[in-house]
């Protein structure tokens, strides 16, 4: 009965607990007492709202429960607000339902809750905590339209970034309260509007951190939305364009915009950046005030796939040539980006971006120098850092700095502390520098609407620069592009100093840096071909490229020859002592380069006395031999595995007959016993049979519907069977019988006399140039002609050159060759490096072109270090250096393929002048030695300050000009289909492009009209 009694007086406690439980709640809330005492009443209140009361008591709890939750002036009141709310929300669902209504929800989304001046800023966390206890109601979907509404006319008031975290928390645990429709796009916009304002105001790191958490949950929500909804990401992205490129604005806007672009889906870049460059409403002053705050961006910590968006803008502006804009750009925010690699948190995105800055900015060196004072302590803050993130951005920048000296050599005194602070890191490879400025470069960038601006000629894709033809002026173009090509010949003229007394030198060297740094598709050779010109040559008329190769290098040779003269007379009148020079110093770098030797020796047949005479050449004319006379068994072509260095001996009995030098000048028949041995051997595959796969037609083909025969008064040869370059050579060295009419004055005999002539090399060149004798006059028919005959050209080819005994000495020192005992011919390894190709019957007429590519000492990937070849195919030999074809302005890719078939497709075009490089190792050991040590081999071009300065100005003006006929032919975009904007429909798939973007694809086309030329 006690216990019965017991339990009823406490339900009767707890009822009238229950009854008078707010006013109980609120005292304690508000009194004095310590924590843990009002914790202890509390829990008791607590306890009595799981019981069942009265809706109106149950409304009282609410409504104070609310109260505490949002006017609490402490966080203690605020939580037993919110633990409150949750037990009425969990144990009295109907009455929470009623109390938490539409009106009541308006009312405080609008009005706020609590003293004017004093508004609650825990609305929207009030309004969270409540939606889990009604988001299954029948109410739930008027109130989830309501929100809808509200946080769209809530993020147009511009709430500070905390509230709009609140928001985003909110809308992202319960998307139903998302806009949907219009309004979601308008949502998206104005959220993004709300980031664009901003700001973190205080600089603690707590401060910092927590900004950094806003804007990462207002991004996350627009990440959520573009998730579900991808088409709210373009109108998104529009906005975000108008905001960073506004210029009303006093105060740019947020960095934390920033955050935005990292959830853009990469695969839509390149149609936005595409139609976004091509947007005509977007005027320049805009766009360059956007790439400028985009640039900022990469100080924002927390951004992911910034950098891609800057670089993808900047190539999309040097697409559309809006260089002025890039210029601008470029140099007042490259120090920014640099600082911001002493911060490891950006670092990567940071040197992603100054990377392409720095690389595509190559027609000054105003950005680079800008950083200069600054690198030598990047350079040290990061190695003291001693990070894996310092060490990789060190070897990055060290690559980057030293691409820099390669494009804007000539500053030792500004350069010299940045090397310095560099030197102990690698050093990039040239063919690794040449492919990052190429790839890079602002006019290496297509643009999408080429083919409407047919003036618009972006540099060709192999980085390579062609030449304008002035007029029939191919043959001087192909044979500077393969003086260009030829990299020691190159190098040596562009270390040339300043007044070095050779003006036609001069010229070539400032012809040879424009078409290595230039940034035009093509340039004029105007100013050197009126200072190149030979005297007899006609304007506007087809010449002999062969002619014009021999007076050129003879001028040049000739120049430098007087400068040397005059140089030691004035060293003679100043008395200054004379110091012993190394004899090939003494050289000119025509005789270095080109320069070889050779020894004609005469026999009379009647007194068998030698007369012989040394003659140097700077090209070997290769005749064909008469074709009566040719088989194919002229020349040994061997297995590769058989050739090697070897010696060829004269023979001890001049007069014997059998493998005698001094035989009949004519080519053994194939199997004949009495053969001599072959003299040149070539390495690799010589192509004999039929090609099945059809060459591309890079040149111009002749016309075979008309007989041109009449209109030039010349016949062309009917093509014979393949002969091959060691054929002629073997032809040219093989002896020659003087007799009848050609008879040989004997001064023993002091009559003439029958004689054999025989030619022995005795100094091969560093660059062996052949010409083949393709044309000739034929007094039967009184007509001049072309031998069209196909001529298989080895990719490597040995010459044998005539040594002494101390010569062979001398070369057996290098360890590279097996001496043999007294003297002998010792077998040179030339490789081939351009081929000179005139398309035609006539030498007056018709067309040239080239293939080059450039060869160095770099021992070949599978060649042992003793330079003795290995087994190899054309293919694989091929595969070394990349090929290149020549025409006049067009230059594109090629192979050893497209040289060895192009007369087998083109019967006119033949090879006409070649030029070979001689391998070190054998006698070119000490040549490859004295020319190295002469500065000629292998050293970074340095060119002085006038020359780099002109090439700065022309690429300024050349960008110019771009621009400017990108802005005059905008006009062609109205006659065409109305393009859509630019965050429309941009990702529809389009036709591919392949056109040349201007380059009429006909060989030898592109005058001085097809481009802005420049004259030097």
């Amino acid at each position: 009965m006690k216990a019965a009694a017991h339990g009823g007086e406490e339900e009767n406690e707890t009822k009238q607990l229950g009854a008078e439980m707010d006013k109980i709640l609120e005292a304690v809330v508000m009194s004095s007492y310590p924590n843990n005492v009002k914790q202890g009443l509390v829990r008791r209140v607590i306890e009595a709202a799981k019981q069942p009361m009265d809706s109106e008591q149950c409304w009282s709890m609410l409504e104070l429960s609310t109260k505490l939750y949002l006017t609490g002036d402490t966080k203690y009141k605020r939580e037993i607000g919110k633990e409150v709310l949750e037990v009425y929300g969990h144990y009295h669902p109907e009455e929470f339902e009623e109390f938490f209504n539409v009106r009541f929800l308006l009312s405080l989304l609008q009005e706020g809750y609590g003293p004017l001046g004093k508004r609650s800023h825990y609305v929207l966390d009030y309004i969270q905590l409540g939606l889990q206890f009604v988001s299954e109601s029948p109410s739930a979907n008027s109130i989830f339209s309501l929100l809808r509404i509200e946080v769209l006319r809530k993020v147009c008031e511009r709430p500070s970034p905390k509230q709009c975290a609140k928001i985003s928390k909110l809308l992202t645990q319960h998307p139903q309260c998302i806009p949907t429709g219009k309004h979601q796009v308008l949502f998206c916009q104005q959220l993004i509007r709300c980031i664009g304002q901003f700001q973190c105001v205080s600089e603690g790191e707590e401060a910092i951190m927590e900004f950094l958490e806003q804007v990462n949950k207002v991004s996350g929500l627009l990440q959520r939305i573009w998730r579900t909804q991808t088409s709210a990401i373009l109108p998104s992205l529009k906005e975000l364009f108008t905001i960073i490129s506004s210029t009303e604005e006093q105060e740019a806007p947020s960095n934390a915009l920033a955050s935005v672009v990292q959830f853009v889906p990469l695969e839509l870049m390149d149609g936005v950046i595409r139609n976004l460059t091509n947007d005509d409403s977007i005027t320049d002053v805009q766009m360059m005030t956007a790439i400028g705050r985009m640039i900022d961006w990469v100080s924002w910590p927390l951004g992911k796939n910034i950098d891609k968006w800057i670089i993808a803008l900047l190539k999309g502006l040097a697409a559309v040539k809006k260089f002025s804009i890039l210029i601008e750009v470029t140099l007042s925010k490259i120090e920014k980006v640099f600082s911001k690699l002493l911060y490891p948190i950006v670092r990567e995105g940071a040197l992603s971006v100054l990377q392409y800055m720095l690389l595509s900015f190559q027609h000054s060196h105003e950005a680079f120098h800008l950083l200069l004072p600054h690198i030598p302590r990047l350079v040290t803050s990061l190695k003291k850092e001693d990070s894996n993130s310092a060490t990789s951005s060190l070897e990055q920048l060290a690559e980057l700095i030293h691409c820099m000296f390669f494009r804007f050599s000539g500053f030792p005194d500004l350069y010299e502390p940045v090397l310095e602070a560099v030197k102990a890191l690698p050093i990039p490879n040239e063919d690794r520098i040449k492919h990052l400025l190429g790839q890079n470069a602002w006019t290496s960038q297509k643009n999408e609407l080429a083919c409407f601006y047919p003036r618009l000629v972006s540099k060709s894709e192999t980085g390579k620069i062609g030449l304008i033809n002035l007029g029939n002026t191919c043959y001087m173009n192909s044979i500077i592009q393969s003086l260009f090509m030829a990299s020691d010949f190159r190098h040596s003229v562009l270390n040339l100093t300043e007044g070095n007394s050779q003006p036609l030198m001069t010229k070539l060297q400032w012809l040879f840096a424009f078409l290595e740094h230039s940034q035009r598709p093509a340039i004029s050779p105007e100013s050197f071909l009126s200072a190149s010109w030979p005297p007899w040559f006609t304007p506007g008329a087809q010449q002999d490229c062969s002619e014009y190769l021999k007076y050129l290098l003879d001028r040049l040779h000739e120049e430098e020859k007087t400068g040397k003269r005059i140089y030691q007379k004035l060293k003679e009148s100043s008395l200054m002592s004379q110091p012993v020079e190394h004899h090939y110093l003494n050289k000119t770098l025509i005789e270095k380069m080109f320069g070889g030797k050779m020894m004609t020796k005469i026999r009379c047949l009647k007194c068998l006395n030698v007369s012989s005479r040394e003659e140097a050449f700077t090209d070997l004319s290769l005749a064909f031999p008469p074709s009566d006379r040719h088989t194919r068994g002229s020349t040994s072509v061997l297995p590769v595995k058989q050739i090697g260095p070897q010696f060829i001996e004269p023979p001890e009995n001049p007069s014997q007959l059998t493998g005698s030098p001094w035989t009949q000048r004519k080519a053994p028949k194939a199997g004949d016993p009495a053969a001599p041995p072959a003299l040149v051997e070539t390495l690799g595959l010589q192509e004999t049979g039929e090609v099945a796969n059809p060459l591309r037609g890079d040149a111009v083909g002749v016309d075979t519907a008309k007989d041109p025969l009449s209109a030039f008064g010349e016949q062309a040869c009917a093509p014979k069977d393949s002969r091959s370059v060691p054929d002629l050579i073997n032809y040219f060295l093989s002896p020659e019988r003087l007799t009848a009419e050609n008879k040989y004055h004997c001064e023993k005999c002091a009559s003439l006399q029958d004689a054999e002539k025989v030619a022995e090399l005795t100094e091969g060149p560093h660059y062996l140039i052949l010409t083949l004798l393709r044309f000739s006059f034929d007094p039967r028919t009184m007509k001049r002609k072309k031998i069209l005959d196909n001529v298989s050209i080895p990719v490597v080819l040995k010459l044998p050159v005539l040594v002494t005994p101390e010569e062979t000495e001398e070369v057996c020192l290098c360890g590279k060759d097996r001496a043999a005992p007294g003297s002998g011919f010792m077998s040179v390894v030339y490789d081939l490096c351009s081929v000179v190709v005139h398309s035609g019957i006539s030498s007056e007429s018709g067309h040239y072109y080239c293939y080059s590519r450039e060869c160095t000492d770099t021992v070949p990937h599978g060649q042992p270090q003793d330079g003795t070849p290995k087994p190899a195919s054309d293919k694989q030999l091929d595969f070394e250096i990349q090929w290149y074809l020549f025409n006049d302005t067009r230059v594109s890719f090629s192979s050893f393929e497209s040289v060895s078939n192009v007369t087998s497709f083109f019967p006119k075009d033949t090879a006409y002048v070649l030029f070979y490089r001689q391998r070190p190792g054998r006698q070119g050991c000490l040549l490859h030695k004295a020319l190295a040590e002469a500065g000629c081999l292998h050293s970074e071009p340095s060119l002085h300050k006038d020359l780099m300065e002109a090439i700065s100005k022309d690429n300024i003006l050349y960008l110019q000009e771009q621009e400017k006929e990108a802005r005059n032919r905008a006009a062609y975009i109205s006659t065409l289909p109305k393009s859509p904007l630019w965050w429309r429909d941009f990702d529809r798939d389009k036709d591919d492009d392949n056109s040349s973007g201007g380059c009429s694809p006909a060989a030898g086309g592109g005058g001085s009209g097809s481009f802005h030329g420049l004259v030097f």
